[in-house]
């Protein structure tokens, strides 16, 4: 079992940057792959990044590819999703998630409970 919470949304101007963390509590964090997903409004949700247990192999969506990083430190049981060159449209509720099999399906058995990012115009 693994409880996710997610934090550090915002409001913040396009072009700006924003770091969302993703805490943990259970003790086989190490074990997981751990994924950002959002969900804009009207839309279904959508994979944004993921990264594999070991830390060694990440991924992204086309869309945010260059722009957003994502990393762990399994010391912490934190996930980071580092988000520069904000733009309106990433505006969403963004979620993490744990599994360990699942890496940029939306198949991920552990969810948090989300954490809303607004980007202005």
């Amino acid at each position: 079992q693994v409880q996710l919470v997610e934090s550090g949304g915002g409001l913040v101007q396009a072009g700006g940057s924003l770091r969302l963390s993703c805490a943990a509590a259970g003790r086989t964090f190490s074990r997981y792959n751990m994924g950002w997903f959002r969900r804009a409004p009207g839309k279904d949700r959508e994979f944004v990044a993921a990264i594999k247990w070991s830390g060694g192999s990440t991924y992204y969506a086309d869309s945010v590819k260059g722009r957003f990083t994502i990393s762990r430190d399994n010391a912490k049981n934190t996930v980071y999703l580092q988000m520069d060159s904000l733009k309106p449209e990433d505006t969403a509720v963004y979620y993490c998630a744990a599994d360990s099999v699942a890496v940029t399906s939306t198949a991920y058995d552990y969810w948090g409970q989300g954490t809303r990012v607004t980007v202005s115009s």
